[in-house]
């Protein structure tokens, strides 16, 4: 039903009181997981405090002593178990309690059952697949460590990276490493160190411990939380057999604290070595290029053609000088015919030319402007006419013009 209330009309206290216990009281037994926080007997009644295991929240719980003594093996405080309970709402205080009928410690196999149930689930969503592992720097800047205060797994993290390389710089957050608030701490350390621009490496570290121990670190928001970094992250949980979901969703891990110390830094001792090893074998291979160099090049020079580079040239000698010869000789008997034929043509020239012809008695008579007289009628008496002989010319002047008859001999 709804209540209908108002400033003038306000409900009294033990109205909304007995409501909730109606509301409450409909709820009936159900079945709850939760962790012992404490634990009293009186009586013939017990009275625990019930917590959840991730969340901040806890409620009283009663029972019969009987229901506590039936329970195999015994609770005791820091147990998880699950509990067959009423909700029952107790008015005058206004303080919820529940009531059990039936108490059933949470056993190792259980628990292993829902962190394998858990791990199915979250291998489902990927964030376990190898695709999503990074690489570790092979020198980070600064290497961030999640551990315990002066636990074990500190020290050991930190004196053997500092061993393998002294300049190594370690940012530290600390966390409860199990309990309730474990999960929530390291979350909250693993944020801060994803978020310094000068960490590389994020290392989660803790030494060995029971099931329940280790349990935070199966926490499904830490695993998200891991997976969501952008920094690589290392998990060193426990020893060798441990495994918490922790160690599938990290980028590396480590079976040790011990161990993560070693695979983040590398050792100077053995990276020297390296650099050693390297130097000589590069020597090595210089001197042997260098020698199979020098033992081609002393092959090529004992070769004839460079031992003995002028042979080819005396061997093309008497050939050039052949070739020379040849040429001499044709070029010479090209000028001699040459020379023939420049004579006769020279004797033809000059038997056709005109000096020949007045050299036999023959003369050019011109007059005055040049032009040669072939014929009487081109002149007159009294003309000055020019007689061209073979050493000379001849200034006259005509007396008289006797033309030839026809047929009578010039």
């Amino acid at each position: 039903m709804t209540l209908t209330t108002s400033p003038e009309s306000p409900a009294p206290l033990r109205q909304i009181s007995h409501l909730l216990s109606g509301y409450i009281g409909r709820l009936g037994a159900v079945w709850v997981e939760g962790q012992i926080a404490q634990l009293n007997r009186r009586g013939g009644i017990c009275f625990l405090t019930l917590r959840d295991v991730d969340a901040d929240i806890s409620v009283s719980l009663t029972c019969h002593r009987r229901v506590l003594d039936m329970a195999n093996p015994p609770v005791t405080e820091g147990a998880r178990v699950v509990v067959h309970a009423k909700a029952e709402f107790y008015e005058p205080s206004g303080s919820l309690t529940l009531k059990a009928a039936e108490i059933r410690p949470v056993g190792i196999g259980e628990l292993l059952a829902r962190l394998e149930q858990r791990r199915q689930l979250l291998a489902a969503e990927g964030l376990f697949d190898l695709a999503r592992k990074r690489l570790l720097p092979f020198l980070p800047r600064g290497v961030g460590l999640v551990t315990g205060q002066a636990s074990a797994a500190e020290r050991d993290v930190l004196d053997n990276a500092r061993l393998r390389w002294p300049g190594v710089e370690f940012t530290v957050r600390h966390a409860l490493m199990q309990g309730q608030s474990c999960a929530a701490q390291v979350i909250a350390a693993v944020a801060s160190l994803d978020a310094d621009d000068s960490v590389d490496v994020i290392v989660i570290a803790r030494g060995g411990g029971s099931v329940e121990d280790l349990l935070p670190f199966s926490d499904e928001g830490l695993v998200r939380a891991v997976a969501a970094t952008t920094t690589c992250v290392v998990s060193a949980i426990g020893h060798e057999p441990d495994t918490p979901l922790l160690d599938l969703v990290a980028d590396l891990r480590a079976s040790t604290p011990t161990d993560a110390a070693k695979r983040v830094v590398p050792a100077v001792v053995d990276e020297l070595a390296g650099i050693a090893a390297m130097r000589q074998r590069a020597r090595l291979a210089v001197h042997g290029l260098v020698q199979r160099e020098a033992h081609g090049l002393a092959g090529i020079r004992s070769r004839p053609v460079l031992a003995d580079p002028l042979s080819m040239v005396a061997e093309r000698d008497d050939t050039v000088a052949d070739a020379r010869d040849r040429a001499r000789r044709c070029l010479g008997h090209r000028l001699d015919r040459a020379h023939d034929e420049l004579g006769h043509h020279l004797a033809r020239v000059r038997g056709l030319s005109p000096r020949s012809t007045m050299a036999r008695g023959y003369a050019v008579a011109q007059r005055a402007d040049g032009t040669v007289i072939s014929r009487v009628g081109q002149v007159d008496p009294d003309d000055e006419v020019s007689v061209r002989v073979v050493d000379g010319h001849l200034r006259l002047r005509l007396t008289s013009v006797i033309p030839t008859d026809e047929g009578e001999p010039a």
